[in-house]
């Protein structure tokens, strides 16, 4: 396993639902029903490199982009494991070669762990803070996912709103009937 420290303040990005776009940090909606690498229970905030993969990882091969809040992150400097070259033989366990596997199939239809699941538990094992990973909706991009994002100190995770552009809570959404869900 590849460890390597963020640099202090290395900006990623992420599209937000712009219901929650007032908790931006957290990873509450990934820890619902899990995500790529957590565990449903597990809280993961999935940031991306580009701003152009953000947005694919937001459109999720959708045809048309649904609305969403484009949010600048500057995290670090922060321990991650670095897989974002992807597997290679030799230099990864071969269970980083499923990195990529169907993970929701797999969970929800199948009723299997997913291998990325465990790829998950091994980098919280080794104590890094989250992952570095090809993205699997753009060609070349690269995602972070960090685990338990809410509970990192905001000097490590840090959302760039100079204007406080960004609703300080959820009131004005207080009119509009919550779908039960939590943010991402």
């Amino acid at each position: 396993m590849i460890l390597r420290e963020l640099d202090d303040g290395d900006a990623l990005y992420r599209v937000i639902v712009p219901r929650w776009s007032h908790a931006p940090t957290s990873g509450a909606g990934a820890a619902r029903k899990g995500g790529r690498f957590n565990r449903a229970g597990l809280e993961a905030l999935y940031l991306s490199r580009e701003v152009e993969t953000a947005v694919e990882e937001y459109r999720q091969h959708e045809l048309l982009l649904p609305p969403g809040t484009l949010v600048t992150f500057l995290v670090g400097p922060l321990t991650v494991v670095d897989f974002a070259r992807g597997y290679e033989n030799g230099r990864w366990d071969p269970i980083w070669a499923e990195h990529a596997c169907n993970w929701r199939d797999l969970a929800f239809e199948q009723h299997i762990e997913p291998s990325s699941w465990v790829l998950g538990d091994l980098a919280l094992d080794a104590g890094a803070a989250g992952i570095l990973f090809p993205s699997t909706v753009h060609a070349g991009g690269t995602n972070l996912v960090l685990f338990n994002s809410s509970q990192l100190p905001a000097r490590l995770l840090r959302v760039h709103d100079p204007d406080r552009q960004l609703p300080q809570d959820g009131s004005a959404w207080s009119s509009v009937s919550d779908p039960g869900s939590a943010p991402d």
